[in-house]
């Protein structure tokens, strides 16, 4: 018989390794669709680490994959440290990104110093704005947030492609849906020639050392983690738990709109209805992968970026389709889940039959 009991002491190298091996795990158990595609193991592992890092443009590539994802992660995780489910990082990503055309395509008038500063407020503002609903359906009226946030990317994009269809849709995009392309002002400049990773990666990765520093050192990641690990006991203790809610939402929220800003002035230049491959939910699996460590956020966003982009180069090689890039990623995301349940218990092996004399004893 398994027994579950809880561990009271849980070592940091164990936390840290754990999510470790389940991407090992992932990979092995990818690997036998991979051999039923008639695709050699180790060599489509092989392409798939060429393709990400076997170049100064493969890794480029990598980067500017990443960069999205670790601002969706971030959102996750914050919303998550606190258990507000926040599943709507893509709705946010996508009216983060219409603010920043709004503003970006030559509404206003202005050097990049105020241009690219002003468009990643509008970005955030947007997301935190949008997040603030499902978070205040949440306090005043107890709505689940799984279920708000995740329709709200929907209506969101919804929205986004009725503005492209009509009062945002570029003269100039021959008939196609698409945004006015952002000034030059308003872009974000490239990190090398000829390559299209751009200084929102660095961007994201203060973010990602800002919200570490916040939740480590302040009074404020404090009232996150005690809301976060007991609701009732942090009211008890007299923290703000309705505020911190709040808070964390906008906060949330604000992260992910910024994924959006990065996408159309640093990558893009314009927004789709199509900029996002998913970047919001996959936010989810970065974060969960990062045991929603703000540090972690970002290796986890680069370990699925290059998933996702060295499928591509093995896709290319060897004939093997690139979706199994969505099944490495869903297989993290469930061995991730199963092995946090050996973080917060340890199995034990128990024999009924000596279980049941014990009792019998004991009466």
């Amino acid at each position: 018989m398994i027994r579950f009991e809880p561990r009271t002491n849980v070592s940091s190298l164990f936390a840290l390794a754990l999510p470790i091996v389940a991407g090992i795990t992932a990979l092995a158990l990818a690997a036998i669709p991979i051999a039923a595609a008639g695709g050699e193991v180790f060599a489509a592992y092989g392409h798939i680490f060429k393709g990400a890092f076997g170049s100064k443009f493969a890794f480029s590539e990598l980067l500017a994959r990443a960069t999205p994802l670790i601002f969706t992660g971030l959102a996750v995780s914050v919303a998550f440290r606190a258990k507000l489910w926040n599943i709507g990082a893509e709705g946010q990503l996508y009216v983060g990104a219409l603010a920043a055309v709004a503003i970006g395509s030559g509404a206003i008038s202005a050097p990049s110093y105020i241009m690219i500063p002003l468009i990643m407020l509008a970005g955030m503002i947007a997301g935190g704005t949008l997040m603030l609903v499902p978070t205040l359906l949440k306090t005043r009226l107890g709505a689940d947030e799984v279920v708000t946030t995740l329709l709200l990317n929907f209506v969101v994009l919804l929205f986004v492609q009725m503005m492209l269809e009509g009062p945002m849709k570029d003269p100039m995009g021959m008939g196609w849906p698409q945004s006015e392309p952002m000034t030059s002002a308003a872009t974000l400049p490239k990190m090398m020639a000829r390559m299209r990773v751009h200084w929102g990666l660095v961007i994201a990765l203060v973010s990602a050392l800002v919200i570490y520093i916040m939740m480590k050192r302040s009074v404020w990641g404090f009232e996150i983690r005690a809301t976060g690990e007991n609701v009732s006991a942090a009211k008890h203790a007299g923290i703000p738990v309705t505020s911190t809610f709040i808070k964390v939402g906008l906060i949330s929220g604000a992260l992910a709109g910024l994924a959006g800003v990065s996408e159309v002035a640093g990558l893009k230049g314009y927004l789709t209805a199509d900029i996002s491959p998913g970047f919001g939910y996959t936010g989810i699996v970065v974060a969960m992968l990062a045991g929603l460590s703000p540090l972690g956020v970002v290796i986890a966003a680069i370990f699925i970026a290059a998933v996702f982009v060295g499928a591509d180069s093995m896709s290319r090689a060897m004939g093997v389709s690139s979706y199994i890039a969505d099944l490495i990623v869903a297989l993290s995301l469930i061995c991730v889940l199963i092995s946090s349940l050996f973080v917060r218990f340890k199995v034990r092996f128990v024999n009924p039959k000596k279980t049941k004399l014990t009792a019998k004893g004991d009466a």
